[in-house]
């Protein structure tokens, strides 16, 4: 493709993403739908612009306006990516001149959130909870996620993966804290893979294969993903489960639960019940009422870990949503802790940062429920040989500890888990 349609469809994509009516990812996929031409170098460029827009947007809107020519279009000469003398022979003089300018312009010189490019209301969480932490955190926000992989230990070995992945070139190491992980570099077509297709492995963060070992399913359980959603902690579970016992998978959206039966069967597993539910206090929830062994609930959240994947999710968020949030995630425990039986376990998850939607919920739901004891997350980690387990906490001092991941420390989206045993 000549620079110039690519920089244009650039230009395009970029003004669609910034509606904001709709999540990135599903623009983008869209929009690659309606554009079959592309070929895989095209939409990599194409998406990797619309990513880094979204990352710096506030440097680039600080930069815009010295340039000419719509908004759109300056913001994708300023977040395409790729070698800078391809793009030049799609730009005038003009834009050229200008990209040298904010080219020379030094980091250090700019403004605190021309730097950071976060929204003003997650900033100051963020610096109250890592003081010189801040910028590690805000420099892995801005690097993109890599791909970390969960074997299906039901039907696989991590060691026999991780050779199958060598013999197409692919290198994935062990992730240092989950046994059941591989990371890999890059973006390889895993869904065209033999060991794919049989269901040796799903792509799942590190961070979410923690969350699947807290809960510690044990064969022959009643078990309760309250939240399943796309049914990736589902299948972990299922699988410490040796596809024994009975795993309900439960979520508000029945689309969300039909995706996921095609991954699903090819797990192979046979103890896993999805199931649509109208709100935490259907039938079907209230039925389960005091027999279930062990619940887990992966609240519906801001999603604020997420930002190295999702960065668009910093400007579809606002302090609003966050307090509309926590009310939805403390009506969604108070109901899922009704499913446990006597000395069950209840785990507490989201992939958000803000303290608001972690320990604040956490600490009130204990003083609301004497009746469910806080468990030591690090304890529980211990327990589990999971390798450093103390630096994946929080708290301590005589505190509960709860599981606090963070992207600059564990290369893990961020993630927050609390643990009780009903007595």
């Amino acid at each position: 493709m000549h620079p110039k349609a690519l920089l244009d469809a650039c230009s395009e994509l970029v003004r669609l993403t910034l509606k904001f009516d709709h999540p990135a990812d599903a623009i983008v996929s869209r929009f690659f739908r309606e554009h079959r031409g592309l070929g895989p170098r095209e939409r990599a460029t194409l998406a990797e612009t619309v990513y880094t827009v979204l990352r710096k947007k506030l440097l680039f809107d600080h930069f815009a306006p010295s340039g000419s020519g719509p908004k759109e279009r300056r913001l994708a000469i300023l977040g395409f990516y790729g070698p800078g003398d391809f793009l030049r022979s799609a730009l005038s003089e003009q834009e050229i001149n200008w990209l040298d300018q904010c080219e020379k312009i030094k980091p250090e010189d700019l403004m605190e959130r021309h730097r950071h490019n976060l929204p003003e209301w997650l900033v100051q969480p963020l610096k109250d909870q890592l003081g010189d932490g801040f910028w590690p955190l805000v420099e892995s926000f801005n690097k993109g996620a890599g791909l970390d992989l969960r074997v299906n230990d039901f039907k696989a070995k991590r060691a026999d993966v991780q050779k199958e992945l060598a013999a197409l070139g692919i290198k994935a190491v062990p992730t240092p804290y989950s046994p059941w992980g591989l990371r890999i570099a890059g973006k390889p077509a895993l869904s065209k893979m033999e060991a794919f297709k049989r269901g040796d492995f799903e792509v799942q963060d590190e961070g979410s294969q923690l969350l699947a070992m807290l809960l510690d399913a044990k064969r022959g359980e009643m078990v309760v993903d309250f939240c399943a959603g796309a049914g990736g902690k589902t299948l972990a579970i299922g699988a410490t489960m040796r596809s024994t016992g009975r795993l309900y998978a439960f979520d508000t959206s029945a689309g969300r639960l039909d995706a996921f039966k095609s991954r699903l069967a090819r797990s192979g597993l046979s103890n896993v019940h999805p199931a649509a539910i109208a709100h935490e206090r259907d039938e079907r929830v209230k039925r389960l009422s005091g027999k279930i062994d062990r619940v887990l609930v992966d609240a519906p959240c801001t999603g604020m870990g997420t930002l190295r994947r999702n960065p668009d999710l910093k400007w579809r968020q606002n302090q609003t949503a966050v307090d509309e949030m926590t009310v939805k995630q403390t009506a969604i425990l108070q109901s899922a802790a009704r499913l446990l039986k006597s000395g069950g376990r209840l785990v507490y998850a989201t992939c958000s940062v803000l303290p608001q939607e972690n320990e604040a919920i956490a600490l009130a739901f204990s003083e609301a429920n004497p009746d469910f004891v806080p468990l030591d997350v690090g304890e529980v980690l211990v327990g589990l040989k999971v390798e450093q387990a103390a630096s994946l906490c929080s708290g301590g001092d005589n505190q509960q500890r709860f599981l606090r991941l963070w992207p600059h420390r564990h290369q893990t989206d961020g993630f927050f888990a609390a643990v009780w045993q009903r007595q």
